[in-house]
């Protein structure tokens, strides 16, 4: 149960760390400058991403085996997550839409704020986790 709640705790601590960031950069007006090779790099992470998910999707269920089938959706919303974050750097470095960057982090708040949330009640002997 302890190990469930500092999970939580370590999700909400991410969540509003990133959440003060995008604040902070909206509040000072900062530009965060396009990168080719961030973009890459997390072009090349989803692409990675998704393909691990459907190996371990695939091989979790030739082998019936549930706990590699769900740590193959764990790598999906990894996938996802790493996704938005290249649409917001994308949309900056090509539309000049420096906002979109921070913004995409909000993505990742609020995934972890779900997480969080879960963890913590499950670690308080809340609800049990899937």
């Amino acid at each position: 149960m302890l190990r469930g709640w500092l999970i939580g705790v370590s999700f909400l601590l991410l969540g509003s760390y990133i959440a003060v960031q995008i604040l902070y950069t909206f509040a000072t007006g900062g530009r965060p400058a396009p990168s080719l090779l961030g973009a890459v790099w997390l072009a090349l992470t989803v692409f990675a991403m998704l393909l691990l998910a459907w190996g371990k999707t695939a091989t979790g269920r030739q082998l019936e085996n549930s706990v590699l089938m769900a740590e193959g959706r764990v790598t999906l919303i990894d996938a996802c997550l790493a996704g938005a974050v290249l649409v917001g750097v994308a949309l900056n470095a090509l539309a000049g839409w420096w906002w979109a960057d921070p913004l995409s982090g909000v993505v990742i708040v609020c995934y972890a704020l779900k997480e969080g949330t879960a963890h913590w009640q499950e670690g308080r002997g809340g609800r049990e986790m899937c």
